[in-house]
């Protein structure tokens, strides 16, 4: 199959959702001048009702407030198509800090009440696990995923505000977690099955951790603007299930569309083959 179209949407309820448009369409330009890729049309919708994300083939969930965005998708009647596109039909999704939140299986509360979770992910997340906004840091991150020759890539600049990490990875379950059901100060996502045969080969019954950020003591530096990786074994803050890719940091606040880049390509390769 050559020259068709895939569409990607960028949630546009609230946080930085214009940043990772501006990547994306960076990325594309970019894997556009490889020709060593087949050819594709991309196109770049923000998406704010059920209509637009009936167009996409796949979906950014972009950092920001996760309760805030959780109530604004309920308002729109958008949250049960978002948890239909995520794991009833599977298609490719990635959510970045208050998007891994809301593709989490479990997440520890904040706020009486806590909030609404879409689901995809089998781990739990603690949310702001780095403490306040003025906590907030920028750390290099090595990342082999992004390697297609097996040679080392130069650090990714990872920017970290109020962060979550994945504090657990949990077993998988066709349904809903139920003994994260038993925990306090924890909200759990609804459970829903894969309708057919395509979207079941889009699941995958294992985590992969993708990204650790080393030294957790590291980021208790005087500034806690900037830290240096040491080699201590650290927090979780990239994970991908199937065709569900989640990080901790914001990859769309650095400028460098190296992730962008291989994103899209894991989206064309998951379009290409449900095709």
């Amino acid at each position: 199959m050559t020259g068709f179209t895939i569409t990607v949407g960028v949630l546009a309820l609230q946080g930085a959702f214009y940043e990772h448009v501006v990547l994306l369409r960076t990325a594309a330009a970019n894997l556009a001048s490889d020709k060593t890729q087949s050819p594709t049309k991309w196109e770049f919708i923000e998406v704010r009702t059920p209509l637009e994300l009936e167009r996409c083939n796949a979906l950014v969930l972009p950092g920001g407030e996760s309760t805030a965005i959780s109530l604004v998708a309920a308002r729109s009647n958008l949250l049960e198509p978002l948890r239909d596109f995520v794991k009833v039909h599977r298609k490719p999704t990635w959510g970045t800090c208050a998007g891994l939140i809301l593709l989490a299986e479990s997440a520890n509360k904040t706020k009486k009440g806590g909030q609404e979770l879409i689901g995809g992910l089998d781990v739990r997340v603690n949310r702001n696990h780095f403490g306040r906004q003025t906590e907030s840091f920028e750390a290099p991150l090595d990342l082999p995923f992004l390697s297609a020759s097996g040679e080392p890539e130069a650090p990714f600049p990872a920017v970290f505000i109020r962060a979550p990490v994945v504090e657990k990875i949990l077993p998988h379950q066709e349904g809903v977690q139920v003994a994260e059901l038993q925990r306090d100060e924890t909200v759990v996502a609804p459970s829903r099955q894969a309708e057919d045969e395509a979207a079941r080969k889009a699941m995958s019954s294992h985590v992969e951790v993708l990204a650790t950020l080393p030294g957790r003591a590291a980021r208790l530096a005087d500034d806690a603007k900037a830290i240096d990786a040491d080699e201590e074994a650290g927090d979780i803050v990239a994970v991908r299930q199937g065709n569900v890719f989640g990080t901790s940091f914001h990859p769309e606040l650095t400028g460098d569309d190296r992730i962008h880049s291989w994103w899209l390509r894991q989206v064309e390769a998951a379009v290409r083959g449900a095709n």
